[in-house]
Order: C-alpha cells, then sequence, then structure tokens
C-alpha cells in the first residue's frame, strides 16, 4: 500500500540554472546534492554508463520534494511535445500559492515564459472544498510545465 507521495524527478539539461530557477524563483531550497553512477543506478534507470548529478529541492512546508537530475551521461534529448499541454503523460505539476497574481507578475518579470494568466475556474466546473481556484501554467528552464494555483475561501454566511 502506498503511504505517500515522496518525490516528483525532473531531468534537467543544466542543474545549476534549474536550481536557480525552482530556489530563487519560486521559494524552494535544496536540501540534498549527490553523484549517481555505477551498477546500481544502472539498473534502476535501465540505461548504461550512467554518470549523474542530482540536487533535491523542497518547498516551504517540506512535503513536496523535486530531484532534479542532470545526465552527464548517457545525454538525453529534449523535445518540444512533451511542453504541449496535451501530449500523453505527466504533463505538469501543480503548486499551492497564495498571492497568485503578484507571483505570476513577479515570475514574469524575471522571464518566466507563461502559457496563460492566472484564471478563475468557473464554480459550475468543479466545487473544491477550499474555495473557488485561480490558476495558470509556466515553463520551467527545460520547458516543464508548472501550475500557480491557489484556493479562494467562500464567503462566510452568518
Amino acid at each position: 500500500m502506498i503511504k505517500k507521495m515522496n518525490h516528483i524527478n525532473i531531468v534537467v539539461a543544466d542543474l545549476e540554472k534549474s536550481l536557480d530557477f525552482y530556489v530563487k524563483n519560486l521559494g524552494f531550497k535544496e536540501i540534498r546534492r549527490s553523484k549517481l553512477k555505477g551498477e546500481w543506478i544502472e539498473r534502476i534507470v535501465g540505461l548504461k554508463n550512467v554518470e549523474a548529478e542530482v540536487a533535491y529541492v523542497a518547498a516551504a512546508d517540506g512535503d513536496l520534494r523535486i530531484e532534479l537530475l542532470r545526465y552527464v551521461s548517457p545525454k538525453g534529448e529534449t523535445s518540444v511535445i512533451n511542453s504541449a499541454s496535451n501530449t500523453i503523460g505527466v504533463r505538469h505539476i501543480a503548486f499551492q500559492v497564495e498571492g497568485i497574481y503578484d507571483l505570476a507578475k513577479k515570475l514574469k518579470a524575471d522571464g518566466v515564459k507563461f502559457i496563460s494568466d492566472p484564471v478563475k475556474v468557473p464554480a459550475s466546473t468543479i466545487k473544491h472544498d477550499e474555495g473557488h481556484k485561480i490558476l495558470c501554467y509556466f515553463l520551467d528552464p527545460d520547458g516543464v510545465i508548472l501550475e500557480l494555483a491557489e484556493y479562494i475561501p467562500p464567503p462566510r454566511t452568518s
């Protein structure tokens, strides 16, 4: 039985550039770093001659860890199709935030590429216990789709 999410892996082209993005732009904290090499990692990932570097970052609450992994060898390839919202497979990672409009504005000023501005999800589409949802998509340095999501609590009734 699965107990909880452990981490999300993102293969990156430039580890330092990605660390800079997730730490400086999104407020994650770097918590661990290592080099990966040897028969054990080759067995796990199903590739030969693996040499990689990895850094873990965590969100402010510590619950979500992201594993940023750069393969020194064998080199991977970038596929533009992975940045399309309708490509089959894992398509985005959503981060719950407060102050979505200000954060989106700051990220845009820092040169982050956005797919959309923040959009309020119609209450008729889906009801969330936390209230109505505002969200937007943007891209990390490698074209991974990320989402900002903010929940606005419903007004209190007396």
